[in-house]
């Protein structure tokens, strides 16, 4: 017997009341252990940010890029043809990211974030000979080791730190050039996300998700962090497998080997994202041919890296005892493995919640193509629990997790009314931006 459209939304607003619940929980017990014990290093757990209402430039064009969406983007979503609403989304998406970075204004919103003691700017001058750079690149990953390399490119195969160089040897230098790239490069990842899915499940349901997909709270961390690059980066290698797949493409195939390899250069914890692409290849049965070019695509980048001198696993098992060496060493498991599950409510939104339980509830029962999708979302979430359970992830999840967050969002196609649920998204990235100070 089919459920009732309104006992299904009932079990929606459940869910979404005891993903509410999980973030409460984590805001009041983070905030005890932080102010008794000082061991979370966050000010407003479990989120690395401030609390500092105010009001800013971007303030009236998130408002209405949200409004806008919200009473237009279903309906347009819906009847658009398909080579116009993959640009529309993209354009959107941009502008949802840059008016919330904007809500903190152009210089601390965008052009400062990546310049800051912790991020990749700090440290271009230091790559001006970048073999000899790469060749020694483990040896200042340790705290104590000479010049020791800055959190965030420690933390990162020099792929990451690599991009901002070559921005700057283009004449795209500073952080505002920076920052941009990011947003605009990141906001792509909304399109990667709507052309895997239309290759694997169907049209209907890719449009379905695309408002969400646009209008997703995690674009308070797109704007700016360097994981919405490498989400999007991450998101065309799936996307381009998508088509192998489903097309037959050698190039497509190739192309997808090559992000794969880069994904892998950029962060290391995004090798997490071989279970989306498990979940693509079992869904779309590609024929063995194209497993040539794929995994040849796969080889260039770490071979690139390996010849230069850099040697991946030595540097991911000195990042090891780097990560113990500094606040992840000493910020409790115990709460993170919960808390992080708030962090991920708190960048996919209540929507993507009860989105999720009807993706539980289509895997048991439906053998429809809403079933694919189904798997996809799972897989995952599936790399979003084991990078949980890991302990290599211990805060600042809101933004390191975003390259699996926006592959959380479709889980949104399976919602009904969903003009109430995009502006249950909307509120809660302009509640978190006006009443935060984001930053790492």
């Amino acid at each position: 017997m089919t459920r009732s459209p309104s006992r299904a939304l009932r079990r929606d607003l459940y869910a979404a009341g005891a993903a509410a619940l999980l973030v409460t929980a984590a805001v009041l017990i983070g905030r005890h252990l932080q102010d008794t014990r000082h061991t979370l290093f966050v000010s407003w757990p479990p989120l690395f940010a401030n609390w500092d209402p105010h009001l800013g430039p971007g303030t009236p064009a998130a408002v209405l890029v949200a409004a806008a969406t919200i009473a237009y983007g279903p309906a347009l979503a819906a009847r658009l043809p398909w080579r116009a609403l993959l640009p529309l989304s993209w354009a959107t998406a941009t502008a949802w990211i840059f008016s919330l970075a904007l809500i903190d204004g152009w210089h601390r919103g965008i052009a400062r974030r990546l310049t800051t003691r912790y991020e990749y700017l700090q440290v271009i001058d230091r790559f001006d000979d970048i073999p000899a750079t790469l060749r020694t690149f483990t040896d200042h990953i340790l705290l104590g080791s000479p010049d020791h390399w800055p959190a965030h490119i420690a933390g990162h195969p020099p792929a990451a730190t690599l991009t901002f160089v070559l921005l700057d040897r283009v004449g795209l230098r500073g952080g505002g050039w920076a920052g941009v790239w990011c947003i605009v490069v990141g906001a792509t990842a909304c399109v990667a996300v709507l052309v895997a899915l239309r290759a694997l499940t169907d049209e209907t349901l890719a449009r379905r998700a695309a408002p969400f997909l646009v209008l997703a709270p995690a674009a308070v961390w797109m704007g700016t962090s360097a994981d919405a690059y490498f989400a999007a980066v991450a998101a065309w290698a799936v996307a381009l497998l998508a088509l192998a797949v489903t097309r037959g493409s050698l190039w497509c195939a190739g192309a997808s080997g090559l992000l794969f390899g880069l994904t892998c250069y950029l962060s290391y914890g995004l090798t997490l994202v071989a279970l989306i692409a498990a979940a693509v290849l079992v869904l779309g049965r590609p024929r063995p041919v194209l497993l040539v070019p794929l995994l040849a695509g796969l080889a260039v980048v770490p071979v690139v890296f390996t010849l230069a001198g850099f040697d991946w696993w030595e540097a991911y098992r000195l990042l090891v005892t780097r990560y113990d060496q500094g606040a992840g060493g000493i910020r409790p498991y115990g709460y993170w493995v919960w808390a992080n599950l708030a962090c991920t409510v708190l960048i996919t939104g209540l929507a993507t919640v009860a989105g999720l339980r009807r993706t539980g509830a289509v895997l048991l029962a439906d053998r429809s193509t809403a079933r694919r999708l189904a798997l996809l979302v799972t897989a995952a979430l599936l790399a979003l629990l084991i990078a949980d359970l890991s302990g290599m992830s211990k805060a600042e999840t809101e933004r390191i997790w975003l390259p699996f967050a926006v592959w959380l969002l479709p889980a949104c196609a399976f919602l009904t009314r969903p003009r109430g649920w995009l502006l249950a998204q909307a509120l809660l990235a302009l509640l978190l931006n006006h009443l935060l100070r984001t930053g790492w």
